[in-house]
């Protein structure tokens, strides 16, 4: 799963990386690194727009388009790859409103008070594969969200959980933004397990925890 992740890319580096089409010059494109995004807050992923990458602000924990209320959206924060695609709260984002997760690391926690960063080992960039989606709330606003697909846990992570964000490379993004055709069994086939072989992992303290921290020593080993 992922319950708390990093963003520590400059504005400049999200344009290049990414590729916006038309990156807007203002408050927003020069926040600070983030590093322990936590559920239930605003993150900026990667979405297409009239067929241009754009960077949208979101609330973290998903609110299907057909929902009464926001109760459920905690515990929406992850969906399962594998039945993403059919589950009713994800299957019409899966289709038609998928999105790049900004991210260069998470965190997870094998044992209480226990966690460790993981990125990977040559610092290349990547994203989390998402799916948004946009609800009106009842005084007729709108609110944006996305989750974070999990799939199951490479035999590195294994250690450490059963389960992990889906990793995408660079390469997979315009697939999966669909900037360029792809099939159903493509986008499944992108959900697979990240290779092993280019992840790393470091204890760090445990003040992670606290949703109110989010100083850039917290990636630090200990």
């Amino acid at each position: 799963m992922c319950g708390r992740f990093t963003n520590r890319l400059t504005w400049e580096e999200i344009v290049r990386l990414y590729r916006i089409a038309e990156p807007w010059i203002g408050p927003r494109s020069n926040f600070p690194p983030r590093c322990n995004i936590a559920p239930t807050q605003d993150a900026p992923i990667v979405r297409l727009k009239d067929g241009k990458r754009e960077v949208a602000f979101m609330r973290w924990g998903l609110v299907p388009y057909w929902s009464k209320d926001m109760k459920g959206a905690a515990k929406m924060i992850n969906a399962q790859s594998e039945t993403a695609d059919v589950k009713t709260s994800f299957r019409d984002a899966w289709k038609t409103r998928r999105c790049l997760v900004i991210a260069d690391g998470f965190y997870e926690w094998p044992e209480p008070r226990k966690p460790r960063f993981i990125t990977l080992k040559d610092g290349a960039p990547f994203a989390f594969a998402g799916l948004w989606e946009r609800w009106k709330k009842p005084d007729g606003s709108w609110l944006e969200t996305f989750t974070i697909l999990t799939t199951r846990a490479n035999e590195f992570l294994a250690q450490v959980h059963n389960r992990m964000p889906v990793i995408l490379a660079l390469e997979d993004f315009a697939k999966w933004l669909g900037d360029e055709p792809t099939t159903h069994d493509e986008l499944k086939a992108l959900c697979a397990p990240f290779p092993s072989e280019r992840m790393i992992l470091w204890p760090v303290d445990a003040a992670v925890g606290n949703v109110k921290n989010d100083e850039p020593n917290l990636v630090q080993t200990i």
